[in-house]
């Protein structure tokens, strides 16, 4: 996919302004706080409708203004023009595709297919589970069909056996919920499962690739599990191989331990079992043990596996949807060595071929693509072609 057109409005301190991307892609340069990554995380807010910085709608408003809009037109096999606004007084969003502003969020999701490298992905590696179930709750949310519909069941469901559980409305008012929290639970264990078995291998071979040597390995834990799946509290636990049962299975499963945690959810006020508390784990082998790379791994490695699940991310979008995706890389190598940067650079060159819009702080940190890449300058939120 391309980006040729993009309609700012209002979003953060980008103002009003109109850009034409050229088809190979553009790189931004400028010193911090300009408004570098408030630029990539437009275009990806036309992806996903959500701040990849994890910023609320509210915030992405210009101060002082109540309203902003975004357009962006894409070229393709799938061409589309996407427009998403938000109204902070209201509390209201708003999108539309190809000028259908009927159409809902779940459908208008992933028409850019564009996915975003920044030096802060490394807390997916370094932070706690709930960043790791954002990462793949988004991806999937994007790239598998019927998966937010699972999701938003599960979230709904959760939510009423949480006030029922708080209130102390009765077992009646509590289990009335069970259903749909296993259904939609089970659908959402099962496709994340899934994912994370079939991109697993993809993913420790970008690891070594960019290291050099160090193979990482990315598993699954979920909480409500099954033999071999690694059920225990310990860090290393969730880094086997294992079968994985199917849905209705998966369905028995989560009602067996949501009848084992009975008590325990009556004495906390909240349901303790579920994909809420599932995990995404990333260990290296030592001396015949798994370790997690979050507090056993160098800054490399965590760094390494970082951009290693966002390699794996754009081989997802090109397998599910058939189109390159689009790399917004925010200064994204800052923090790597020479050797790992070339390394990264390289498997980008060779496997991710299509548009590039990446910052720099100056024009001298842009080696990807080198001199082909148009240059803009961009202050104060303005840009300048």
């Amino acid at each position: 996919m391309v980006l040729s057109e993009l309609e700012l409005r209002h979003f953060r301190n980008l103002g009003i302004q109109e850009l034409r991307f050229p088809p190979e892609g553009v790189a931004v340069i400028g010193e911090n706080a300009q408004g570098k990554t408030n630029l990539l995380e437009a275009i990806y807010y036309l992806e996903s409708f959500r701040s990849f910085r994890g910023a609320g709608d509210g915030e992405l408003t210009e101060f002082a203004r109540d309203v902003f809009h975004l357009r962006g037109s894409v070229k393709g096999d799938r061409p589309a023009t996407v427009a998403a606004g938000f109204d902070r007084k209201r509390k209201k969003k708003r999108v539309s595709v190809d000028g259908n502003d009927s159409i809902r969020v779940s459908e208008a999701l992933g028409r850019l297919g564009a996915v975003v490298f920044s030096p802060a992905d490394v807390d997916l590696v370094n932070g706690g589970p709930r960043l790791r179930r954002r990462f793949l709750d988004i991806l999937l949310s994007l790239n598998r069909r019927g998966y937010v519909g699972a999701l938003s069941g599960y979230r709904k469901a959760l939510a009423q056996r949480n006030a029922a559980l708080k209130a102390d409305a009765g077992a009646m008012a509590v289990r009335a919920w069970d259903g749909l929290l296993v259904k939609s639970g089970a659908r959402v264990t099962r496709v994340r499962g899934e994912w994370v078995a079939d991109r697993a291998g993809t993913f420790t071979r970008y690891c070594s690739t960019i290291s050099g040597n160090d193979p990482v390995a990315m598993a699954y834990r979920p909480d409500v599990s099954w033999r071999g799946s690694g059920d225990g509290d310990h860090e290393g636990a969730g880094d086997r191989d294992a079968s994985m049962p199917d849905e209705n299975t998966i369905r028995e499963l989560f009602h067996a331990r949501l009848e084992e945690s009975w008590g325990t959810d009556l004495r906390r006020g909240v349901t303790t079992r579920g994909p809420h508390r599932d995990d995404l784990r990333f260990t290296i082998a030592s001396k015949r043990r798994t370790l997690p790379v979050r507090t056993f791994g160098s800054g490399g490695q965590r760094r390494t596996a970082a951009l290693a699940l966002r390699l794996t991310e754009a081989a997802t979008i090109r397998r599910q949807r058939g189109v390159d995706p689009i790399l917004l890389l925010d200064d994204a190598f800052a923090e790597l060595d020479d050797r790992r940067s070339e390394r990264v650079m390289t498997l980008l060159q060779e496997e991710c071929t299509g548009q590039v819009i990446l910052t720099a702080p100056k024009e001298s940190d842009v080696r990807l693509r080198g001199p082909s890449l148009a240059r803009w300058n961009i202050r104060e939120g303005m840009i300048e072609a």
